[in-house]
Parts: structure tokens; C-alpha cells; sequence
């Protein structure tokens, strides 16, 4: 772990430690990355989901291909191989990727879509469904405590993400070969904040302020987190969404990759304002999400 990318219990969070509090501070403004130990998810759970994960990547093109709605920009389901072209890039990410969000009811904006439902895996949506409530339970701590770093009350993002458009990413890095090293290409998140589980797979870098890439490790039983573009547009740049990208060493072996970020999301009606100026009018959260997607060529 590079030293710049701190370790940050979760319970001293909580406890609010004054020193827990200073580094997570120092982080959010520094580079926008930090890594999250002792956060009671159970490890079990988090081999189920890449044990499901794989399980699906498993199946024939053909049935993946059943399970992708380009007309609704993948929000739910199966986006294949190749689509997804980081801002301001040409050539697509070398990835496949699925998309699981909340257990929806009449309660949660009309935009947010349901669940698809995988029929050739028994159980699938029940272990996503619950890694899901686990991974959006440890966002909303999270961000009670990015809210104390900018001196908000404790619950100020509760409002917008208690039923928001969160989701969860299951991606898939087909093997390759060394003529083209970026399985993901540089990019920032769109969201608040994302949460990466069990990062222990070599590849992911972060862009320091130098433009140096730090590379990003962690114990599989932590969870790395980093600001998203959202939160930097709330916050006037306070707190930094930080360019990260994938690639595969030439000294790694030929072989899959498995990741499962979890990207928190206000919900669509959200107007995402500057906590800072009063005169901000700011942007719906939908519109803002929308037009991302467009840019990475998810539509």
C-alpha cells in the first residue's frame, strides 16, 4: 500500500477519532482515495459474490447477450464486451460488466429501474440483493463522516441516498495479451463516492497531483474508496475525484480479472448544488448522470 493512500478503520470513524477523521480529511482533499478496514462486511460474502460474479461471465455470449438493454444505457443488466469508452478516449475498456441496484417499490423515484433476474443461476439476485443492502449500509456511514470533514451535519447526505440510484458493478478483464495494457483507461467516477471490493488483483492506479500513478493495493478484506465527480461538483473541488485507471503489468500472468465496485448515487431528483454558495443553482442529479452516459458511450 502506498503511503499516500491511507488506512481508515471504520470504527474509529464512527467513534469519530480525531485522528481517523484528519486522515480521511487529508485524503478526500489530497488525491480522493482511501482504504477502508474493519468494516463488518463478511468476507464469506464477498467470495459468494465473485464466486456468482464468475459464475455469469461463465455463460455462452449468447445468453449474456439476452440480458442487454442498450436503450436503457446498461443502468440494469448486461453491458458486453467493448462498449464502454472512458471520457475523452477512443478505444473501449477491455471489460464486460453487469449492473444490480436496489429492491425497488412505489417509495423510489419512477427513474430507477428494477432488477433484472438471471434465470440459468439460482440465487443470483438474492447474494447481489443482499451485497447490495450491505455495500449502500457502509456508503451511508461513510458519508455521514465525509459530511463532518466539511463541517455539515452528520446526516446531510442521508435525504438524497437513502433511496437513491446506487449500484452495483460486476466487471469482467478477459485475459490479454501485452499489446494493449489498459484494461480500463483513465477516468473519474460519476457518482459520490465508490466503494471497490477486496482490490487485492494488481492493476489499479490513481493519478497524484504530480500526474505520477500511484498503484493501489489492499487487502481482500478491505474495501477502497474514492470521491466521484459528484461530490466534487457539491463541494467547488474541495474534495477530489481523482483520474484512476486499470492495466495489466507485463509481468502478470494471462488471466481474468474480477472486480465489483459499488458507486453511490443520489437519487435522479437530487439537485447537486454547491455546499459552499448559496447562489448555485445546480444540476439534476439525472441530468447530470445522463449525460455522462452519453459521453461514455453507454448510449
Amino acid at each position: 500500500m502506498d503511503k499516500n493512500i491511507p488506512k481508515i478503520s471504520l470504527n474509529k470513524l464512527l467513534d469519530n477519532d480525531d485522528d481517523s477523521i484528519s486522515l480521511l480529511s487529508n485524503a478526500l482533499s489530497n488525491h480522493g482515495f482511501f482504504v477502508i478496514t474493519n468494516h463488518g462486511i463478511s468476507h464469506e460474502l464477498f467470495n459468494l459474490a465473485y464466486e456468482y460474479s464468475e459464475k455469469f461471465f461463465n455463460l455462452s455470449d449468447e445468453i449474456k447477450n439476452s440480458y442487454s438493454f442498450r436503450e436503457s444505457a446498461g443502468a440494469r443488466g448486461y453491458t458486453p464486451f467493448g462498449k464502454e469508452t472512458a471520457l475523452g478516449e477512443t478505444v473501449p475498456d477491455l471489460k464486460e460488466f453487469w449492473h444490480h441496484g436496489p429492491i425497488i417499490d412505489e417509495s423510489f423515484d419512477s427513474r430507477i429501474m428494477e432488477n433484472i433476474t438471471v434465470n440459468e443461476i439460482k440465487n443470483f439476485n438474492n447474494v447481489f440483493d443482499t451485497l447490495f443492502d450491505e455495500m449502500n449500509n457502509l456508503g451511508m456511514k461513510l458519508l455521514s463522516s465525509i459530511a463532518l470533514t466539511l463541517e455539515l451535519s452528520e446526516d446531510f447526505f442521508n435525504k438524497s441516498t437513502e433511496k437513491g440510484n446506487s449500484l452495483l458493478r460486476l466487471i469482467h478483464y478477459p485475459p490479454s495479451n501485452n499489446t494493449n495494457m489498459y484494461r480500463a483507461r483513465e477516468h473519474a467516477d460519476i457518482n459520490l463516492i465508490t466503494l471497490l471490493i477486496g482490490a487485492n488483483e494488481p492493476g489499479l492506479e490513481v493519478k497524484d497531483k504530480s500526474d505520477n500513478w500511484i498503484p493501489v493495493s489492499s487487502s481482500y478484506e478491505d474495501i477502497v474508496c474514492n470521491i466521484g465527480d459528484m461530490m466534487q461538483l457539491v463541494t467547488d473541488k474541495r474534495l477530489k475525484s481523482t483520474p484512476h485507471r486499470v492495466v495489466k503489468y507485463k509481468t502478470d500472468e494471462m488471466k481474468s480479472r474480477y472486480s465489483i465496485p459499488f458507486f453511490m448515487h443520489p437519487s435522479p431528483d437530487t439537485i447537486l448544488k454547491s455546499v459552499f454558495n448559496d447562489g448555485d443553482e445546480g444540476v439534476l442529479a439525472h441530468d447530470f448522470l445522463d449525460e455522462r452516459l452519453k459521453a461514455i458511450k453507454l448510449y
